[in-house]
């Protein structure tokens, strides 16, 4: 996309639908196959569901940031609504598209690996230990963006994906880290997956996390959330003007 041409809101969300979708089909069906290769070996299966997920977290945000910044997740839309960088009703169909998206990519991975495509998930995964780690994963991804973006804008896309690399092996819940990723998940009986029963402790926690690390980053990076905000950006406005 030319320099100079501002997408469009079909364009933006057409790019959060798409992206959402190729990475739950990465997580889901990385998973698969990680689980059929691995040999009852937990740990290596793990690692061949992380690599994946990592890797195309760095193409995706590559590819799509232009067009729609790439959030491909709920709580990262709502971060950049507070600060007043997407429009509250833009911000709805971007999660509308992210869990669309999540759920068509968790269905391509099931017929790609001949797996029945509608399915409930059977995984436990819940408990305080579990709600915790889904709140310092979340804490860690938007304040990796949020302070990546003000340090180097052009690295955003490796840190996050190694950021979620490293995350899947220290969080106790292998970092889920996104509401929409959690919810198609719930409808994946397979190594990704997690009863739908326990997808709304981990949101909770998800979206505490991330609010969290937004409040620090306004503290830390001196960051505008709402009024402010829109203060900050009229104002650097007419300074072009």
């Amino acid at each position: 996309m030319p320099a100079d041409q501002t997408p469009t809101l079909s364009q933006r969300v057409g790019a959060e639908f798409i992206g959402t979708a190729f990475l739950l089909a990465t997580v889901v069906g990385s998973g698969i196959m990680a689980e059929q290769l691995a040999g009852g070996n937990v740990a290596i299966a793990l690692l061949g569901n992380t690599i994946p997920t990592g890797a195309i977290l760095v193409v995706l945000i590559t590819m799509l940031g232009p067009i729609s910044g790439a959030h491909f997740n709920p709580v990262v839309t709502l971060v950049f609504a507070c600060q007043k960088q997407l429009a509250d009703k833009d911000s709805w169909a971007y999660v509308a598209a992210q869990v669309a998206g999540g759920l068509i990519g968790v269905w391509a991975a099931h017929l790609m690996f001949a797996e029945p495509v509608f399915q409930v998930s059977a995984t436990e995964r819940t408990g305080p230990s579990q709600w915790f780690a889904e709140g310092v994963a979340t804490f860690g991804l938007v304040f990796t963006i949020l302070a990546t973006l003000k340090a180097r804008p052009s690295a955003v896309a490796m840190a996050v994906g190694l950021y979620i690399t490293a995350a899947y092996w220290f969080t106790a819940s292998t970092s889920f880290a996104n509401p929409a990723v959690t919810i198609a998940r719930g409808f994946s009986d397979t190594f990704a997956g997690i009863r739908v029963s326990d997808v709304p402790g981990f949101i909770v926690s998800q979206y505490v996390g991330g609010m969290l690390a937004l409040a620090v980053c306004v503290w830390l990076l001196g960051l505008k959330v709402g009024k402010r905000a829109i203060a900050a950006q009229a104002g650097e406005a007419a300074s072009h003007d």
